[in-house]
């Protein structure tokens, strides 16, 4: 005789198996399994705005890199805007513009990196205008939620003063986490530390 819905108990959860790459970016696991990926173009070449490059790491509680990482990037383009219905100014956002991505590290070094374009200031909630950034969320073996993130530019420190979100982190040395180091023209470095010292913020969104 079956149970009452009320005796069902909650499916376990899990974490990103080693077959994330697989299902998601199978390419990098090396199958060839599409012609072209999704993801793997955030801003194609001759979209306005500045061409950036962002390299980093993700790191584990131990201080070692985190290998079978996959990272989304949402972003705005230049002028803020989101290719997205939720936004209503998507229509004018830069042509051929996608705003979002997936990201692989080498599975030797654990190094990444985002090719695109910086983006430009998002207005937000209450008429408050947030700093260019871009939003990151990962999942990997041992995360059994996935964690979302934001990436802040170091020259932008005067719109890192009324940022929403930047504000709400109360400790100046967390805020910092949130903030990548310029390494050359158009160049950045932004580790993310799962644990221990210097531990990311996340967001819970």
């Amino acid at each position: 005789m079956p149970r009452p819905l009320d005796y069902l108990r909650e499916t376990a959860s899990q974490t990103a198996g080693p077959y994330v790459h697989i299902g998601l970016a199978p390419g990098a696991a090396g199958f060839r399994t599409f012609d072209r990926e999704l993801g793997q173009v955030i801003a194609p070449e001759g979209t306005a705005g500045e061409r950036i490059r962002i390299d980093g790491q993700v790191i584990d509680g131990t201080g070692g890199p985190v290998k079978d990482v996959l990272i989304e990037v949402w972003q705005a383009d230049a002028a803020g805007i989101y290719p997205h219905p939720e936004d209503p100014r998507a229509a004018e956002a830069a042509p051929g513009f996608r705003g979002w991505g997936r990201v692989i590290p080498d599975f030797d070094t654990g190094l990444w990196s985002i090719d695109t374009i910086k983006p430009g200031a998002v207005p937000g909630r209450g008429g408050r205008t947030q700093a260019p950034h871009l939003n990151l969320w990962l999942v990997a073996r041992g995360i059994n939620i996935g964690l979302n993130t934001r990436l802040y530019f170091p020259e932008d420190a005067a719109a890192h003063a009324t940022d929403p979100v930047l504000a709400s982190v109360e400790s100046p040395a967390r805020r910092q986490t949130l903030i990548a180091t310029a390494t050359g023209p158009g160049t950045y470095r932004f580790d993310i530390r799962l644990q221990g010292d210097g531990e990311t913020v996340f967001i819970d969104i």
